[in-house]
């Protein structure tokens, strides 16, 4: 009888004692919630919490189990060998996922695969991974995006041959571009804390029909982290600091933020602060380069005069330094899992902030044309308060967001040897207000909303003089009569999965933009207007298809227009875009409108591979761009005790741009994975004369990551790349900066770099980093100032 009981036992398989398990991620030790285990065998599935965690109960011996997230690679374990691995699964990242959650396209969640438009997303822990010391890097390094900069202290991203205003940002959920975001660079960007970001999203192409106005390239993003509420176990207390170093820039920066959270309400802190020195350029120059973009002296202000210093070292880019300061805090308060209430607080202040690429401007005796030049502190405030909550019929997903910006910025300058500086500050109050649905009908869904803008702009200036001290009237920037801007809007997207392997989505936007600019003080400048209004309404509309018809292949193809209706800043500035050239207003200008067409193909190789490619071609209508101008029947005027050449924001007739942006992703095994990128785009504005380039086109540009993932450790090494931007392919009076290259473009440049990451315990984390290991020189095009040379990156990151 015992013989029998004990072979009955051998027969029927032992079910696994209860144990608690913990998936993690493979290199940094953290958590992984939401990864399905599922057991092979057949039965429910589960999902890991919030701690990653997940119960064995119920499992036998000799089942399997597999451990599914859409950006984590696949791994499948028998239950017997949970405890040989003490009970913690560690998963490796994908190089790619079509099945992850993006947001930006729509305002509301869906997949990546459903979206017919070209997405680029950057998670939490890329961005951590990277640790870079600013926005704009963060979308420079993302080898999709390229980022012109005038000064170290900025950043302008270009999208498909379009810059500044004519590519939107966005903070969760709110437009940054107001009404004086300008048409040449921008260094905006930087206001965005990149330590206080859990993702950006990268739209690409018009995006008029969800944003409006502005979105003509493409949308930028960003998505600050939020509040982790706590679970029936009390209050949750999370965070994480870091510390960083830099050799190119002596950058010194912490951040710390923390979360604290009960089961309904909870609040997140974050405060960075970074100190940024003098920039030190690569040392390794092609001989053919000469002196371009080298510092052999400065000038400093010295017992009441501007006299000219040596730069003891000709490769630091002396006066590029600046200091800045990110605070984040929000409030959530989640009274059911239907409803939420959301404060998002965020202030950015820096110090002065050089203007680089005009300190080293020199006259055509070789003299410098300034002793200073100068961004003032560059302050961003935002109050919003978001109100979710999930209704039935047409409110069946209801999000309202109402925020508050100001915003302050302000430009001193002062000629070589002459003792008045000119200080010029620039204020805009932005108040908006969206309210956005969703809706599932079947295989259908509706999104549809209302958005409310309103921008008050005020301009003052003053004249002072460094050796009394006076201040003296000066012109302002903008209308001093002041100057606004409204927007009132109405949309409707719409969904319909026809079936698994077809998905159509429309949609459809009315938009009315109105402006005002009061032109009645003319002590400075001979306006022969008083005022200026406009009224311009827009109606903007896309249409896409996705085909994915098996065997892991995807088509997209989409048809869309976009707008962009004249801001302040185009219509009303007057101001010194170059020595010798004067950007005055035009009372005319109308709104630009571009018309595109995109196909996307991709192919999943042995479900390893992933190939994609995307060709577009826009077709732009009235582009706003700077040209040759006559004011009062003059195209040459003095201005600031110099004859200069007048130029103004006019509507070209016709231009067109088009491109091709390709991606290769490879897990080539579990450890070892390969990205790559490359993006071409050719644009010209046609005319009687014959066709001249578009500004803002960036020449050929891409980036190759070689990934390898260990347990504890992670490394990338990889290889940025541009190729020449030639004369012959400048826009002659735009806002390309041929002032800044050699007189025969932009050269081609390659970099070498590392980084690194090894998790010595699962709280501690440190980070180290070898850009540009060459120490090449270079510049990115259209840029005033050289990208850094040599640079190590130190990083100590810890979180609780």
């Amino acid at each position: 009888m015992k013989s029998f009981l004990s072979l009955l036992l051998l027969a029927v398989p032992l079910v696994a004692s209860a144990q608690t398990a913990v998936v993690q991620d493979r290199a940094n030790l953290q958590p992984l919630a939401g990864v399905r285990v599922v057991p092979t065998q057949g039965g429910n599935a589960l999902l890991t919490d919030a701690r990653g965690k997940f119960n064995t109960q119920g499992f036998l011996e000799t089942d399997s189990l597999r451990f599914e997230r859409t950006d984590y690679q696949t791994r499948t374990l028998a239950v017997s060998q949970l405890a040989a691995l003490n009970y913690r699964v560690a998963l490796t990242e994908r190089s790619y996922s079509l099945d992850e959650v993006v947001v930006s396209a729509s305002k509301f969640e869906e997949k990546r695969a459903d979206v017919p438009q070209q997405i680029q997303v950057l998670k939490a822990r890329e961005l951590a991974f990277q640790s870079n010391q600013t926005s704009a890097d963060v979308l420079q390094q993302s080898g999709q995006v390229l980022v012109q900069k005038s000064q170290a202290g900025g950043g302008s991203p270009i999208l498909r041959g379009f810059e500044a205003n004519k590519v939107l940002m966005v903070i969760d959920g709110v437009r940054l571009n107001n009404a004086i975001y300008r048409g040449g660079h921008l260094q905006n960007v930087i206001t965005v804390d990149n330590a206080a970001l859990e993702k950006v999203e990268v739209v690409f192409g018009p995006g008029s029909v969800v944003y409006g106005s502005d979105a003509l390239g493409g949308v930028v993003h960003f998505y600050t982290k939020n509040p982790v509420l706590g679970d029936s176990a009390g209050t949750r207390v999370t965070g994480g600091a870091f510390t960083r170093y830099a050799t190119a820039n002596q950058e010194k920066t912490g951040h710390v933020d923390f979360s604290v959270g009960g089961q309904k309400w909870g609040s997140l802190t974050s405060f960075t602060y970074s100190d940024f020195g003098d920039l030190r350029q690569g040392k390794n120059r092609n001989p053919f380069y000469g002196t371009w973009g080298l510092r052999p002296s400065y000038a400093a202000w010295q017992d009441g005069k501007d006299v000219i210093v040596p730069n003891e070292n000709i490769n630091v880019q002396k006066f590029t330094g600046y200091k800045q300061y990110d605070v984040l805090q929000k409030v959530l308060f989640q009274p059911s899992v239907n409803t939420s209430h959301l404060l998002n607080l965020q202030f950015s202040t820096s110090s002065d902030i050089p203007r680089y690429d005009r300190l080293t401007e020199v006259d055509a005796q070789g003299n410098l044309n300034h002793g200073e030049w100068y961004y003032g502190p560059q302050e961003r405030w935002l109050a919003a308060y978001t109100f979710a909550t999930k209704g039935r019929g047409w409110l069946e997903n209801l999000r309202v967001t109402a925020a508050y910006q100001s915003v302050e910025e302000s430009r001193h300058n002062r000629r070589f040897k002459r003792s008045p500086l000119q200080n010029r500050f620039e204020h805009v109050d932005v108040y908006t207000l969206n309210a956005d649905v969703s809706r599932l009908l079947g295989n259908h869904e509706l999104r549809y909303g209302l958005e409310g803008t309103y921008n008050e702009v005020s301009s003052r200036a003053y004249g002072t003089d460094l050796t009394t001290g006076e201040r003296s009237p000066l012109d302002t920037r903008y209308p001093s009569g002041g100057s606004d801007m409204r927007t009132a809007a109405a949309y409707l997207t719409h969904t319909w999965e026809i079936n698994p392997q077809w998905i159509l989505s429309d949609g459809i936007r009315l938009s009315r933009v109105e402006l005002n600019a009061n032109f009645q003080d003319k002590t400075f400048f001979p306006f022969p207007f008083d005022e200026v209004t406009q009224q311009n309404t827009a109606v903007n509309g896309n249409l896409g298809l996705v085909y994915q018809p098996g065997q892991a292949w995807r088509f997209a193809a989409v048809a869309s227009s976009g707008f962009r209706a004249p801001n302040v800043d185009d219509l009303a500035k007057v101001f010194e875009s170059t020595a010798g050239q004067l950007v005055v207003p035009n009372p005319d200008l109308k709104p630009e409108y571009t018309y595109n067409a995109e196909l996307s193909i991709g192919k999943t190789i042995a479900q390893s591979v992933r190939v994609e490619g995307t060709g577009f071609y826009t077709w732009y209508r009235d582009a706003i761009t700077t040209q040759p101008f006559l004011f009062q029947g003059q195209s040459e005027i003095e201005y600031n005790g110099q004859l200069s050449r007048v130029v103004a924001s006019v509507n070209a007739n016709k231009a067109y741009v088009y491109g091709f942006s390709g991606s290769v992703n490879a897990d080539i095994t579990s450890a070892f994975r390969l990205a790559s990128t490359l993006t071409y785009t050719y644009g010209r504005i046609k005319s009687e004369e014959g066709e001249t380039p578009l500004d803002h086109i960036p020449p050929v540009f891409g980036k190759t990551s070689l990934f390898l993932t260990l347990a504890k450790f992670r490394s990338e090494f990889f290889v940025q790349y541009n190729g020449w931007k030639n004369l012959e392919d400048y826009n002659p009076v735009g806002e390309d900066n041929l002032q800044y290259a050699t007189p025969q473009g932009v050269p081609a440049w390659y970099t070498l770099n590392l980084r690194t990451a090894y998790q010595i315990h699962p709280r501690v984390q440190v980070q180290a980093a070898l850009e540009n290991i060459l120490d090449k020189f270079y510049r990115v095009y259209a840029s005033g100032v050289s990208a850094p040379g040599r640079n190590l990156m130190l990083t100590l990151r810890g979180n609780f």
